[in-house]
């Protein structure tokens, strides 16, 4: 490359060019998206790709600090959701050198990786600088910047992003387990803004909102071509604020428009605790999030002093959250050493990651049903594939979201109030099942049609705080069936009747 072309732009290109080359020095640990994550472990867990709408998992999803996954209702995890290994970006060698594509010469030649750099740094100080001085509005360098990582980091995938630091408090916060907005994870499916849950008790969830709905409009605005992170920007808001979103649902010929007002999001992460029959308990996990695998083991401990010997862990509508929390509860239900999951990623970047089961407590003895749904994602089907190929829990309902995209949040050095979110790597099964885009097939199917489930849910909220209702609302959904779950008490009740029997 000559000097004579970089003269005009040789400041400028050493400045993007060092402020690039910067070894990524701090990430943000462990973990849709998800949610996650997430989401999470996605996330989330993130993610079901999840946000969490009003934050953006699998969820995981689907997104999770540091390790990646689906995150909560805003989070984007997908998720998650995993864990990253510092990283470095330096510019490799001039001996690392790769082969142009053939452009017809006689013989290939070889490009220097570091010419490359210089001549693509170049490039983009020549256009950041056209924008300075031409463009119709007057914009800072922080703006063009922004912008241009925005549109480098969407085009990868639906993923990852850019997160400024408001979006990355917000991220943070979402992982805790509290934020604002209307209470839904997001995420994009087929190449559309889409529902994977609402969360419960929640605007969203009171206004009818369900797992698959998609968003097309957003206070009339299309979101076509819109990122998740321009989704959840417009999905939060001050408590008390509206929206107007519209939403596609299957079996509804016409579109519908829905005002939610917006509020205060908290977001317990075990509910529903209590036993079915004498021998059978009952445990829900809604997301993955910091506390959740400490609040399932005292849910596990409190029906365990309660004569529970089979449990149903209920995991549908649960967008993922953080991998650390996720891998964290499945090994609480096989033996140590067995593998929760695996990620695959780049060879030259560490390749493999195995997470296997460690800790004191595995309740190997314990007969388990999971029941899922579309709206499980990220981190829940890392759990849900993990015991299924382990042989430790029959899986009933319906096939899984299917974001098992690995989102590492990275904290820049350049700018510690912000981070990326990069998609690093995929999840694995244990058996090696990819879960990304194929989900997780139950072993017994029981479809679910959108109005039975939402009378479900009426009806599981009624079963889990009836002081919040009268006894007017309690009776009108009180011959709500919910087969997945009667299917699963049937079938442990079955086992244990046959265990008592050897």
């Amino acid at each position: 490359m000559s000097k004579r072309r970089l003269q005009p732009f040789w400041g400028l290109g050493l400045i993007v060019l060092s402020a690039c080359l910067i070894a990524v020095t701090g990430v943000w640990a462990d973990e849709s998206h998800a949610v996650g994550p997430v989401v999470d472990s996605a996330v989330m867990t993130n993610a079901p790709p999840v946000a969490a709408a009003d934050q953006a998992g699998d969820a995981a999803e689907d997104t999770e600090p540091a390790e990646a996954e689906e995150l909560p209702e805003a989070p984007i995890v997908e998720e998650a959701p995993d864990p990253v290994e510092p990283a470095t970006n330096g510019v490799p060698a001039a001996t690392n050198a790769v082969p142009l594509a053939d452009s017809g010469d006689a013989e290939d030649k070889p490009v220097d990786e570091r010419e490359a750099a210089y001549d693509n740094m170049e490039l983009m100080a020549e256009v950041i600088m056209h924008i300075r001085k031409h463009y119709v509005d007057e914009k800072s360098f922080q703006a063009i910047t922004f912008g241009a990582l925005h549109g480098m980091l969407n085009g990868m995938d639906p993923h990852s992003d850019f997160l400024e630091p408001t979006a990355y408090e917000g991220l943070k916060e979402d992982t805790r387990g509290s934020f604002s907005g209307i209470g839904i994870h997001i995420g994009i499916r087929h190449g559309v803004l889409t529902v994977i849950a609402p969360i419960e008790d929640t605007p969203a969830f009171r206004e009818g909102l369900m797992s698959g709905d998609r968003i097309s409009e957003i206070d009339g605005v299309s979101t076509v071509g819109q990122s998740l992170r321009e989704a959840v920007s417009k999905l939060r808001g001050a408590k008390g604020s509206e929206v107007m979103i519209k939403i596609i649902r299957q079996g509804e010929d016409d579109a519908l428009e829905v005002t939610i007002v917006r509020d205060d999001i908290e977001v317990p992460s075990v509910k529903g605790v209590r036993m079915l029959t004498k021998r059978t308990g009952y445990i829900r996990v809604t997301q993955f999030a910091e506390p959740t695998a400490s609040l399932l083991q005292q849910a596990l401990e409190q029906l365990m002093d309660e004569g529970m010997e089979a449990l149903v862990l209920d995991l549908r509508s649960n967008p993922g959250g953080l991998l650390r929390s996720a891998v964290a509860i499945a090994e609480k239900f096989i033996a140590e050493g067995k593998v929760v999951v695996s990620t695959q990623g780049r060879a030259h970047e560490g390749g493999q990651n195995v997470k296997k089961a460690s800790g004191a407590l595995h309740y190997t003895d314990l007969d388990i049903a999971v029941l899922v749904n579309g709206g499980s994602a990220s981190a829940s089907e890392i759990v849900a594939g993990c015991l299924q190929d382990h042989g430790r829990a029959v899986l009933i309902g319906q096939r899984t979201f299917g974001k098992g995209s690995v989102q590492s949040v990275i904290r820049l050095h350049s700018n510690d109030d912000a981070a990326i979110r990069l998609t690093t790597a995929y999840y694995y099964t244990p058996a090696g099942r990819l879960i990304h885009n194929k989900g997780i097939e139950p072993d017994i199917t029981i479809p679910v049609l959108p109005k039975a489930w939402r009378r479900v849910l009426i009806r599981r909220a009624h079963v889990e705080a009836p002081e919040a209702y009268s006894a007017e609302e309690i009776a009108e959904y009180a011959d709500a069936a919910d087969l997945p779950l009667q299917r699963a008490i049937d079938m442990l009740e079955a086992v244990l009747i046959f265990g008592d029997r050897q």
